[in-house]
């Protein structure tokens, strides 16, 4: 009996262990919106407050799609608005590609829900710091998509070159 007690503590220990090493020190940003079940209209946007406090960091933006198998698409195209705080907005086009040539849907899976993150700007440095208004919107042809679950976004610190 005092085997298995022992085995069972040291399993707990070593989940806790990876769990905790699991944990991303370099996350700043880290944030989905979930779109209504009736569909996503190409007028409602998902918007992101997000706080830069370095101008000297590098950092990697990155997109994060969760969509159901039964989008009927391989693809989503984004609109991506970006507004400095002093009121710059840049805007760019992403094609986030969500399933491969032969239908396999890409990224992680469950049930299902499929989960892609798309690099969107890497390396970057944000040219000042404070409020950064991140806003997306869907650019596909139909006014409304279905099987799309959540957006996100996520910033990351990009590691230093060595």
């Amino acid at each position: 009996m005092g085997k298995i007690k022992s085995n069972s503590i040291i399993g707990a220990l070593l989940l806790i262990i990876i769990v905790l090493s699991s944990c991303d020190k370099n996350v700043v940003f880290d944030q989905y919106v979930t779109i209504p079940d009736g569909g996503w209209n190409m007028d409602s946007m998902a918007v992101f407050k997000v706080d830069i406090q370095s101008s000297e960091q590098a950092y990697n933006v990155l997109l994060n799609v969760r969509n159901y198998s039964n989008y009927p698409n391989s693809n989503l195209w984004l609109f991506v608005d970006v507004i400095s705080p002093s009121g710059k907005a840049m805007q760019d086009k992403v094609d986030c590609v969500l399933a491969d040539e032969t239908g396999r849907w890409l990224g992680s899976g469950w049930g299902s829900l499929y989960h892609v993150q798309v690099p969107y700007q890497i390396g970057v440095k944000f040219a000042e710091t404070g409020q950064y208004t991140f806003r997306v919107v869907q650019g596909m042809r139909d006014e409304d998509i279905k099987g799309i679950h959540n957006i996100g976004l996520r910033i990351e610190e990009a590691e230093a070159l060595k």
